[in-house]
C-alpha cells in the first residue's frame, strides 16, 4: 500500500514533534519531512513533492499564508492549515481557505490537552480526504475556468422523474434561505452569497462545519464583499430578510418563533454547529415554505434535516458530485430521495434567487 506523504511545518519543535507522531501513528500515512519556517516549507514543497502538507498560520519570515501561496504554484498539493485560536490565527485561516487551502484544524494546546485524541483524529481524516480528493480538486478547477461550457453531465442525470416534475412545477413562496456545508463549503459559500442581491427578500441562515472563533472571521470577510448584511448569529436576536446569519462554531443554530436560538446540547454527527438541527427547526416554523441547500463536505449531516424539509413541502438542492471537493454530505442528502434539483456550486446562486423570486 502506498502510504500518502505528508511534510509537516511548524516553527515550534514540540509541536513538528507532536504533528508528526500523530501522523505516522497511522497505518496509511507517513511524514516525509518536517520544516520550521514557511521558506523552508516552500523548498521542501518543491523537493519531495509530499501529498499533503499541514502547514502552520503563523510563523516567522515567511508566514503560513505566503507559503501556502506558493505551494500551491508548484502543482496540486493539498495543504491543511494548523491555527492556533487568535484573533489575527483565525483571520489569515480564513484567508488560507480562499488561496486554496483545503481545509484547517485548530492546533493542540498541549502535550496533556483533552484535545489532543479529537485534533489526532481530525487531522487524519482530513489528510486521507485531502489526499484522496486532489484529482477532483483538480478537476473542479477546470470546470470553474471553462467559461465556453454552459453545462455539464452529472449525476443529476438519475433523479427520478417524480424529482423532475417537483421541480418544473414549484410554486410556493419562498421564506427562508438555508444553507449548509463542511469541508470546502467557505469558498462554495463565499462565491454563492456574495452573487445574491441586496434585495433578496427572505433570510439566509448557514451553518458551515468550523470550530468556536473561526466563524466571526469568516461572518466579516463575507459582510464585507456582499451585498447583504453577514453577521455571527447572536442568541436571542429577531431574524431580518436580506440578512444572512451564519451559526457560530461551538453552538447548534435554531430558528424558534422568528428569532434565533443558540443551543449547547450536544455535537450531533460529531460536530456542533450542525445542519440537521437547523434544518429542521426553520422547517418547523417556516414550513414548505424553506429552501435548503447542501455543499460539500465529509459525513452525512444535513440529510435528515432534508427530509424533514421534503416532507413538509419545502425545497431541496444539493451540490453536484463534480463540484462537490468532497461528496459527502451532498451524497446522503441526495440518498435520501427527497433532493429536487442537483446543480454545480456556480448554478446555485441563480437557481435560489430564481425561486424566491418566482
Amino acid at each position: 500500500m502506498d502510504k500518502i506523504r505528508v511534510l509537516v511545518v511548524d516553527d515550534s519543535a514540540f509541536m513538528r514533534k507532536m504533528i508528526s507522531d500523530m501522523i505516522n501513528s497511522q497505518v496509511d500515512m507517513q511524514v516525509v519531512d518536517t520544516a520550521k519556517n514557511g521558506e523552508d516549507a516552500i523548498n521542501k514543497a518543491k523537493s519531495l513533492m509530499p501529498d499533503v502538507v499541514t502547514l502552520d498560520v503563523e510563523m516567522p519570515k515567511v508566514n503560513g499564508l505566503e507559503a501556502l501561496k506558493e505551494i500551491k504554484k508548484i502543482q496540486s498539493i493539498q495543504v491543511i492549515m494548523l491555527s492556533s485560536l487568535t484573533f489575527e490565527g483565525s483571520k489569515t485561516t480564513i484567508e488560507a481557505l480562499y488561496s486554496g487551502a483545503f481545509d484547517f484544524i485548530q492546533k493542540p494546546s498541549g502535550s496533556i490537552s483533552l484535545d489532543i485524541e479529537k485534533v489526532k483524529n481530525e487531522l487524519c481524516e482530513k489528510v486521507r480526504y485531502a489526499k484522496h480528493s486532489k484529482k477532483r480538486f483538480e478537476k473542479v478547477s477546470n470546470l470553474k475556468t471553462e467559461s465556453k461550457r454552459e453545462d455539464i453531465v452529472s449525476n443529476a442525470d438519475v433523479l427520478t422523474t417524480r424529482q423532475r416534475d417537483i421541480s418544473s412545477i414549484k410554486t410556493v413562496k419562498i421564506d427562508s434561505v438555508l444553507l449548509g456545508a463542511s469541508t470546502g463549503g467557505p469558498r462554495v459559500l463565499y462565491d454563492i452569497i456574495t452573487k445574491f442581491p441586496k434585495d433578496l427578500g427572505v433570510p439566509v441562515l448557514v451553518v458551515q462545519h468550523m470550530p468556536q472563533g473561526f466563524t466571526k472571521a469568516f461572518a466579516e470577510r463575507l459582510d464585507k464583499n456582499s451585498s447583504l448584511k453577514v453577521v455571527e448569529a447572536k442568541d436571542g436576536e429577531q431574524i431580518q430578510k436580506n440578512t444572512v446569519y451564519i451559526a457560530p462554531g461551538g453552538y447548534h443554530m435554531l430558528v424558534r418563533d422568528g428569532k434565533i436560538v443558540l443551543d449547547l446540547s450536544p455535537s450531533i454527527h460529531g460536530v456542533r454547529p450542525a445542519v440537521d438541527k437547523l434544518f429542521i427547526s426553520a422547517g418547523e416554523y417556516y414550513k414548505g415554505n424553506t429552501l435548503c441547500s447542501i455543499f460539500t463536505g465529509m459525513g452525512k449531516d444535513g440529510a435528515q434535516g432534508v427530509k424533514f424539509i421534503k416532507s413538509l413541502g419545502g425545497y431541496v438542492i444539493s451540490q453536484d458530485e463534480e463540484t462537490s471537493i468532497v461528496y459527502g454530505m451532498p451524497k446522503a442528502a441526495f440518498e435520501t430521495g427527497c433532493v429536487d434539483e442537483i446543480l454545480p456550486d456556480y448554478k446555485i446562486a441563480e437557481k435560489i434567487i430564481d425561486l424566491v423570486r418566482r
